[in-house]
């Protein structure tokens, strides 16, 4: 695979950086950090849109682009199609590192229209993935990813078809369908590659995060279990305490552990941020029918103790959740208690053998009339 397909381009770590640089909630020393790692990496690639450092790094990319136009015309005109090509998709790199995504969709589609090998026209989809990813534009995105999935499926490498899946992975991310981000995560995850895209502590971080909120509890065990997940889970702040604590059924810890993984990991994200509160509230049903699951009535207040919250708070948040259909529990305010009104599996077995029988029998008894 060429060099230049797996390059960081564009370099998503600028919107990061960014992101984490406006948003209202980062300390000083974040914003400072964020900022300082953003000009470092806007000066390397020489995307910036600020006079302070307009003119140099506008000088630096008129003189790469007239290169790479005086390359494409001698191609054009007394070498073969490979060569032609080879410059196409330099200029179409080039062009995404800057951060000029008019004119990197142009050269995309110029490149993809010349490449003659199915490996180079799957890398520059690929990079077409990560373009719609850099700047936020979903439809884009899903083209790069039509585009990349048939060409792979035409006879794309192993490699190539792994990164895939984690480029879809965290597509999946940021449109909010976490269970096919946590399917295709796991899926990559022993043999992920695309540093290009983010850093395999950042992928593993991802694939907890979308595995807590989609997984039943012996699929969770076995993510929580993944050698991956093991050698990397203690360099993550408090990723341990969060998976754990709700496998061990240790409510209080867990919902401290949440507050945690919000501040430290959903907020600051730039793919998540705005599902933080989707996530968090997720979660909390998570956990809530956790526990009821083991009953069939609890009081509030012990409930409340398990949390470590008020018993106002446990009745406000299950009064929300059951009334919206997430919870199957009935509170009774008289006595203080929830009920669990969870479907009992035989009994629900029994009921439907006997409706299903009942249509037998009214469609045995049409017939024994028709016949006579």
């Amino acid at each position: 695979m060429d060099d230049d397909s797996v390059a960081p381009v564009p370099n998503l770590k600028v919107q990061q950086h960014l992101f984490v640089a406006m948003r209202k909630g980062s300390t000083d020393a974040v914003r400072a950090a964020a900022v300082k790692d953003l000009l470092a990496d806007i000066e390397k690639d020489g995307a910036w849109r600020d006079e302070a450092l307009m003119k140099r790094l506008q000088e630096k990319n008129e003189t790469e682009l007239a290169r790479l136009t005086e390359a494409q015309k001698k191609a054009e005109e007394s070498e073969g199609d490979l060569e032609l090509h080879t410059v196409l998709r330099q200029r179409a790199t080039y062009l995404a590192r800057i951060g000029d995504k008019d004119a990197t969709t142009t050269a995309l589609d110029e490149a993809l229209e010349k490449a003659t090998g199915l490996g180079s026209k799957i890398d520059l989809a690929l990079l077409k993935i990560r373009v719609g990813l850099f700047f936020g534009d979903t439809d884009f995105t899903q083209e790069g990813i039509t585009r990349a999935a048939a060409l792979i499926e035409e006879g794309g490498d192993w490699d190539r078809r792994n990164r895939l899946t984690a480029y879809r992975a965290v597509y999946a991310a940021s449109v909010r369908n976490f269970s096919e981000s946590a399917k295709l995560a796991l899926e990559a995850l022993s043999t992920f590659t695309a540093t290009e895209l983010l850093d395999y502590e950042d992928f593993v971080k991802l694939t907890i995060l979308m595995s807590m909120v989609t997984l039943p509890r012996r699929e969770l065990k076995k993510m929580m279990e993944s050698p991956e997940v093991l050698q990397t889970i203690d360099s993550l702040p408090h990723m341990r305490a969060f998976t754990s604590s709700l496998y061990s059924s240790e409510y209080a810890a867990f919902f401290r552990a949440l507050a945690d993984v919000e501040q430290s990991y959903l907020l600051p994200s730039r793919i998540l941020s705005l599902h933080t509160q989707y996530y968090v509230r997720e979660m909390r049903i998570i956990t809530f029918a956790q526990l009821l699951e083991s009953y069939h009535k609890v009081a509030i207040d012990s409930m409340a103790q398990a949390f470590g919250v008020t018993p106002a708070y446990i009745d406000a948040e299950l009064s929300r959740f059951i009334s919206a259909g997430r919870l199957p529990a009935v509170i009774d305010k008289v006595e203080g208690t929830i009920e669990n009104r969870r479907p009992d599996v035989k009994n629900a077995q029994y009921s439907r053998i006997i409706k299903e029988g009942d249509v037998l029998l009214n469609s045995l008894q049409k017939l024994s009339r028709t016949a006579l």
